[in-house]
């Protein structure tokens, strides 16, 4: 089966000319996205780096780089192995952790081609916004983790003289991997991921920039109220259970959520990584997850070939990654207009995204991402090497420059919480009998 799948990509993407909070932040409704041209070289080690300006704090000088030059990336698309869900988790009303699938929701296909959805409806009076200034991390990750340890026991990790090995070498949310994955082409924005070592599991977290941040605080009501309107889009086309119709006239209550988790190998690199799903195919014969799962998406409605353009050179590209990485099938797309209505509803199938964009001009490619992400991690393994939740490797990348990296020890950057490192380093806590905090 894995053979397949990557014989699959290597047809699908090697020779194709183309080329992501948690892990919400690839839903928003925002109509453009950045590209952009850049470096890469195996690891330069003494290369002159860039801080990337306000977004690494001041700390110990980075040894090594990485560059993103695109065309040391156009080889070979990677072994990917098929993505397989091992497990899966829901955040309620209150961002409260369940093991289980309560949040899960059924797509069910509008009866119209222009159903004209209003995606401003309950914005003012229905609408509980989670609180974007409080900082997750891994936290619901490693919950899981906790809570399923057995699932990830294997002969490797029984073997293991660590008792928190878990016999993967990289945790992580999949938004992070997608920031990853679209690098080579982003121009606009950069990004700050804190690595640290645990039992030869690296675990890799998001910082925010300063740029990210006063961008946070200084959004306009126009910006917050289009936000919205990607999850009103899910309550027109989403409902509870197989049986029943979605329910527009509810509440949006943006704190609620369902992750699956799902584990694959980029290369050498085993991966475990969790990631946000919209919904599932209501068809009882649907295939087994992550093929049943359904990424919902709203964009400007697409008037002229310079729009469409724009559309398969930037947003197709993080609506690619996203889904990709995590093997979700399709995207739902509304099409809406300036005022927020649904105008056309679209599906695309990520395997034939390839297809779509091939006769755009200087576009994006998957080997290229791919092989950036791949590449980055084997950089990550190489400096981060001390096994200790203590010390944390910050790596930078800002938009024309090179990543970077600094250590910090005892720091703020430290995120594995305390419960964490305790239940994985108990040796009596193989299948931890112990509940973590919920919050």
């Amino acid at each position: 089966m894995d053979q397949r799948h990557q014989s699959h990509h290597r047809q699908q993407h090697s020779n194709s000319n183309h080329h992501d909070n948690h892990q919400s932040t690839f839903k928003r409704d925002m109509d453009d996205s950045g590209r952009g041209h850049f470096q890469h070289k195996r690891f330069r080690p003494g290369q002159n780096h860039h801080p990337a300006g306000p977004s690494t704090p001041p700390s110990s000088p980075p040894t090594q780089s990485l560059s993103i030059q695109r065309q040391l990336y156009e080889r070979d698309f990677p072994l990917y192995k098929q993505p397989v869900e091992v497990g899966h988790f829901s955040l309620d009303s209150e961002r409260r952790f369940f093991n289980d699938a309560r949040q899960l929701r059924y797509y069910v296909e509008p009866e119209k081609s222009c159903p004209n959805f209003d995606l401003r409806d309950g914005y003012r009076s229905r609408f509980v916004k989670r609180d974007d200034r409080v900082k997750e991390k891994l936290d619901h990750i490693l919950r899981w983790i906790l809570a399923n340890r057995s699932k990830l026991q294997s002969k490797d990790t029984a073997a293991s003289s660590s008792p928190c090995a878990l016999g993967v070498d990289i945790v992580t949310w999949r938004g992070h991997l997608t920031k990853l994955l679209t690098t080579p082409y982003e121009t606009r924005e950069g990004w700050l991921l804190a690595v640290t070592r645990m039992g030869g599991t690296l675990y890799i977290s998001e910082v925010e920039t300063e740029a990210a941040r006063r961008d946070r605080e200084n959004r306009t009501e126009r910006h917050e109220e289009m936000m919205y309107w990607g999850y009103k889009f899910e309550q027109y086309t989403c409902a509870d259970d197989a049986q029943s119709l979605p329910d527009p006239g509810g509440v949006v209550n943006t704190n609620e959520a369902f992750c699956t988790v799902v584990q694959t190998r980029l290369a050498e690199h085993r991966l475990l990584f969790s990631g946000e799903v919209d919904c599932r195919d209501k068809d009882p014969k649907a295939p087994s997850p992550p093929a049943n799962y359904i990424e919902m998406k709203t964009s400007l409605e697409i008037s002229t070939p310079k729009q469409r353009s724009n559309f398969h050179r930037f947003k197709l590209l993080k609506w690619w990654a996203q889904s990709f990485l995590p093997g979700v099938p399709r995207i739902v797309a509304g099409f809406r207009d300036h005022d927020g209505v649904v105008v056309s509803v679209e599906t695309y199938h990520i395997s034939k995204i390839s297809q779509l964009i091939k006769n755009e001009t200087n576009c994006w490619k998957p080997t290229v991402c791919m092989n950036f992400c791949c590449e980055f991690l084997s950089f990550v393994k190489s400096v981060v090497t001390e096994d200790n939740p203590r010390v944390v490797h910050l790596f930078s990348w800002d938009p024309h420059r090179d990543v970077t990296y600094s250590i910090h020890r005892d720091s703020q950057y430290s995120f594995l919480p305390d419960w964490y490192v305790r239940e994985m380093t108990s040796s009596t806590s193989r299948e931890t009998h112990h509940h973590p905090p919920q919050t």
